[in-house]
């Protein structure tokens, strides 16, 4: 193998390099990059899923009497439905960045979390939750919300 095509084999991702000294790791190491490939394909299928769903959940509830209408309870739905794609789609975004650079997308990933926990509290229902388990999502916004900033903020 030439030096150029060697050279842009170990450029993306030096912790996971095809080309290795011991043949089975880098044979290993081809294994894990299909899989994080199939893992996209998968994705973009969820996506596409995803969005059928908020459409079925729209049409269901538009089409119900009373027509064309959404209580409070299919709103908090449908949001929760339109997170969730929007959710997949940042996941596939960071397995893209996975793929194609040799940088660890940090802030990616904490919006990421970020938005996931902000769907659960727009989806919450305060009449079937403890006291507890809204102290422990308080504590997970927190974090993340100081996480996204720490990320976020630029040296001094």
């Amino acid at each position: 193998m030439n030096k150029g095509a060697e050279s842009e084999t170990i450029k993306y991702h030096e912790e996971l390099p095809s080309v290795h000294e011991d043949r089975l790791v880098g044979f290993l190491h081809r294994i894990i990059r299909a899989a994080v490939r199939v893992l996209s394909v998968l994705m973009v299928l969820v996506i596409i899923w995803g969005i059928g769903d908020v459409i079925h959940v729209l049409y269901t509830r538009l089409s119900e009497p009373p027509f064309l209408l959404l209580n409070i309870n299919d709103l908090l739905q449908t949001f929760g439905a339109f997170l969730a794609v929007l959710i997949a789609i940042e996941i596939f975004i960071n397995i893209r960045l996975y793929l194609g650079t040799n940088i660890v997308p940090v802030k990616l990933v904490v919006a990421t979390a970020l938005m996931a926990i902000s769907r659960k509290v727009i989806i919450l229902d305060f009449d079937k939750i403890s006291a507890d388990y809204l102290y422990g999502i308080a504590a997970v916004v927190l974090g993340l919300g100081i996480s996204y900033w720490l990320v976020t903020k630029e040296a001094l």
